[in-house]
Formats: structure tokens, C-alpha cells, sequence
């Protein structure tokens, strides 16, 4: 049986800025206005005989929503971006969370930003792509704690109405 969570209905957006260095349009700083519709199948169990409590489904969805709302993404694991005083092969993501200001430098433009202000993705991009796939992961990790019974997660990171991306991803692989 599936389950389907609709992320406008439910309340699981967030908004954010971000940029996706070479690209074309979206080359430069902007922002978007996301929301996150959660699909699972799985069989049914438990004393009420559910796949999943949507309950749970939305608490964990609306957790990364608010750490990712009102927050600069910036995707660590990008060739484009050069993070000052940051090394990807030894250094942590949590190092640049301890620092004052992150700065960096995508082509000949240089950013500062306080690092209170921004979310260090483990990402190559912080593209609506890779944000479903980072979605589905942590979801199916956290929820993977509590449920033995689930087939797959669905996650649907929509930049705006009738645009989004979608990564599925399967329990056990």
C-alpha cells in the first residue's frame, strides 16, 4: 500500500537561496519558494494496521524544511566553489558551521556570508535534484529506526508549482 503526503497541504515548504555555479540563469544568488510532497509504500502493520504514521512522516519532512528555511544552501561538495580555508578531502562541514563568515568564490565573484545565515550541504549542487535525493536519504534513514516494513520513499522538492524533481529510493537495496 503507498501513502502520499502533499507538501503544499501539509505545510512542509521552506524558502531559500541558492545558486548553481555555470549555469546560465541560475549562475547568480537567487531564491524559491519549495515545498515537498512524500511518497511511501510499504506493507501494512501495527496495532492500527498503517504503512507509516503520517505523523511521523511530517515531523521529520518539516525538520529538514525548517533547518533548510530562510537559509543560504551552499552545496560543499561543488569543483566551482572554493571555500576559504576549507578543504573538502580533510576538512568537516561542521568546521565551516564554527566559523564567523563562510567565504567563497564561484569564477571571479567572492562572497562572504555569516555562517549563522547558511546550511552546508554534503551536495554537489543544491539543485531541486539534489535536494529530493538528500530528502529521500534522510527520510528513509530516520524512519528506517522506527519501521521494518516499508519498500520505498518518494520525494518530491518542488521549486514552485509545476516544477520539481523527484528521487525515489528503496528501503532495502
Amino acid at each position: 500500500m503507498k501513502i502520499l503526503i502533499n507538501g503544499i497541504q501539509s505545510n512542509l515548504r521552506f524558502s531559500s537561496a541558492h545558486i548553481i555555479p555555470g549555469h546560465k540563469s541560475c549562475g547568480f544568488i537567487h531564491g524559491h519558494s519549495y515545498f515537498v510532497d512524500v511518497e511511501i509504500e510499504g506493507e501494512r502493520t501495527g496495532d492500527f494496521d498503517f504503512v507509516v504514521d503520517f505523523n511521523d512522516v511530517k515531523k521529520y519532512t518539516k525538520a529538514i524544511c525548517d533547518e533548510l528555511d530562510h537559509r543560504f544552501l551552499l552545496p560543499v561538495y561543488n569543483d566551482l566553489i572554493d571555500i576559504k580555508d576549507f578543504d573538502i578531502k580533510k576538512d568537516s562541514i561542521f568546521d565551516l558551521k564554527n566559523q564567523k563568515s563562510v567565504y567563497f568564490k564561484i569564477g571571479g565573484k567572492g562572497y562572504s556570508i555569516p555562517s549563522v545565515d547558511c546550511v552546508f550541504l554534503p551536495l554537489p549542487y543544491s539543485s531541486a535534484e539534489e535536494l529530493a535525493k538528500f530528502f529521500a536519504e534522510t527520510l528513509a534513514k530516520k524512519l528506517s529506526e522506527s519501521y521494518d516494513n516499508l519498500d520505498y520513499i518518494s520525494v518530491c522538492v518542488n521549486e514552485g508549482i509545476g516544477q520539481g524533481a523527484q528521487f525515489s529510493k528503496n528501503f532495502v537495496e
